[in-house]
């Protein structure tokens, strides 16, 4: 059986090696161990190098995909949700973080939802500039939560760009609801 041409490009080969990676950092997380958590924080920093450089190459190289850009926000809602759980499960959010990690699950799962429920309409929901830093927001929160893990004096930080990125997420979920909003009424053809 021949691997389909999209899947064979570079680009698509880092979101892949992006989602595969997901597994892996949650258990060096989950472990509990400081030197794991080292190189869970090293793990994470490339997953999030390739969530901008697979995108970059696909427009630099011309390898731009249907596949990929399926798959590119797919590997993001994987990766920040992973994480979420597993920062839930070994505690590292305070129960004040659990609210923005909590909406940003929601979010996720929501627009996803609704994603597919205007594609069954044949309509596309593109993504947005603001969506973009709300991913990068996410990124750089759950950076600095993994790191609170390793030296808690960046605690506070960690909590306040939880709440950034939660903000935002939930801030871009209300644009997407809104800008879909007259495709509810309208009957599916």
């Amino acid at each position: 059986m021949e691997i389909p041409a999209a899947l064979r490009t570079l680009p698509n080969q880092l979101t892949l090696a992006r989602i595969a990676a997901i597994p892996v950092l949650c258990l060096l997380i989950g472990i509990g161990v400081d030197w794991l958590r080292w190189i869970a924080l090293i793990l994470f920093v490339l997953a999030a190098i390739t969530d901008w450089f697979d995108g970059f190459l696909a427009r630099r190289m011309n390898l731009m995909s249907d596949l990929g850009k399926m798959l590119d926000p797919i590997a993001d809602k994987l990766l920040v949700g992973a994480l979420i759980v597993t920062f839930a499960f070994t505690r590292d959010f305070n129960g004040l973080d659990l609210v923005p990690a909590i909406a940003i699950l929601l979010r996720e799962i929501f627009i996803s939802g609704l994603r597919e429920f205007m594609g069954n309409r044949a309509v596309s929901v593109p993504v947005t500039f603001l969506a973009k830093w709300k991913t990068t927001a996410q990124l750089v929160a759950l950076f600095f939560v993994i790191v609170d893990g390793l030296l808690p004096s960046f605690g506070f930080i960690s909590s306040l760009l939880l709440w950034i990125a939660g903000g935002l997420t939930v801030w871009t979920g209300w644009q997407y609801l809104r800008s879909m909003w007259p495709y509810f009424s309208s009957p599916t053809e």
